[in-house]
């Protein structure tokens, strides 16, 4: 009869260490008396993180059950099929849809493609915002100074959306009419300018006021963020009014991303269902929860529409914009990006001495 043999025990035993050490269990949560003000939300009571501890173990957390493991998978899972999905779109439309394009007879050379490149931005928009907004929900409880310096890198993915959906949204959504009107000629300036102040002023928002948080500073986030939405969804809204949703495939999902936003737009700036409950929502429920949740299906809609909306404008695009004008505009994607990074490291500097003032 064949025999088996076994590892000896020793190997095994002296294994679980490393594999412990390796992949070390985290605490439990705690309850919001026991980590300080600035980590805790109105009305959740419990599944806090400890704070202090390293970051290998918030970046475990990832599989950890604790009130922010929904805000951090709703929006990774989203990235991924944000990217996912615009590879397929890419790959099914015979490539030269990545913003770039070989040249010649023999594939030498090399040249940008203008009409696509602001759907790539796009695209980068949605990944930065949702990444951003992961990691700052899954490693802000390491200390205070981290929990600023993460949320103020959220709000700069946040505004670089902002641009990134103004601009694919002006050039594949909008009409000729809207393109013509007063709004239409200044639109650009406008949303990068909202876009810059969206991040400053959450950024000072959040710098300023403690907990428990004035009304006030919900309205120093939601204004000028309220504003920005409106400007940028301005050739959408238009093409909603005059056209007819039967013709185009594409706005039904525009109508339907509006309706989304909306909604997350009220479970950001209302805390429901917990404040009629507090304490039974805390893990799977609460208003930023579905704020998330909403805020991630409203981009993959908006995604999808534009899609249809690329295809129905790319072949005129570069005749009715110019090359060189929409060179022009994606490449004031990455200086908007530049002044909200600047911002927002100000804005840290800022967070590090008034943290260094209470300290003494």
């Amino acid at each position: 009869m064949p025999q088996v043999s076994f590892a000896h025990p020793s190997l095994c035993l002296n294994f679980l260490p490393l594999l412990h050490r390796l992949l070390p269990s985290n605490p439990p949560t705690v309850r919001d008396v026991d980590v300080p003000p600035l980590f805790r939300e109105r009305f959740i009571l419990t599944g806090y993180r400890p704070t202090g501890m390293s970051w290998r173990c918030y970046a475990l957390s990832l599989f950890q059950i604790h009130n922010e493991t929904l805000n951090v998978w709703s929006h990774l899972l989203a990235a991924a099929f944000v990217v996912l999905r615009f590879m397929v779109f890419a790959i099914m439309r015979g490539g030269g849809i990545l913003g770039f394009r070989l040249q010649g007879p023999e594939g030498e050379g090399f040249s940008v493609d203008a009409s696509s490149l602001p759907l790539v931005l796009y695209v980068l928009s949605a990944v930065t915002y949702l990444s951003c907004s992961a990691a700052a929900h899954l490693l802000q409880s390491h200390s205070e100074q981290a929990h600023y310096s993460l949320f103020f890198l959220d709000y700069v993915g946040v505004a670089v959306y902002q641009y990134g959906c103004a601009l694919a949204l002006c050039l594949y959504s909008s009409n000729t009419a809207w393109r013509q009107s007063m709004l239409g000629q200044v639109f650009l300036p406008a949303a990068a300018l909202l876009a810059w102040l969206s991040c400053t002023a959450c950024c000072y928002a959040k710098l300023r006021f403690r907990r428990p948080y004035p009304l006030h500073r919900k309205l120093c986030q939601l204004i000028p963020m309220g504003v920005a939405y409106l400007v940028d969804i301005s050739p959408v809204a238009h093409r909603l009014a005059t056209h007819s949703w039967t013709g185009s495939p594409a706005l039904p999902l525009h109508f339907l991303q509006v309706v989304l936003f909306m909604l997350s737009a009220f479970f950001f700036s209302c805390p429901v269902p917990e404040r009629f409950y507090p304490g039974r929502f805390d893990i799977v429920g609460h208003g930023h929860q579905l704020f998330h949740i909403l805020l991630s299906l409203c981009t993959l809609a908006q995604q999808e529409a534009l899609f249809h909306d690329f295809l129905w404008q790319r072949p005129a695009m570069v005749r009715e914009f110019g090359e060189e004008r929409l060179l022009l505009a994606c490449a004031s994607f990455p200086c908007l990006t530049l002044c909200c990074a600047l911002t927002a490291l100000a804005m840290r500097r800022q967070a590090q001495a008034q943290l260094m003032k209470e300290q003494r």
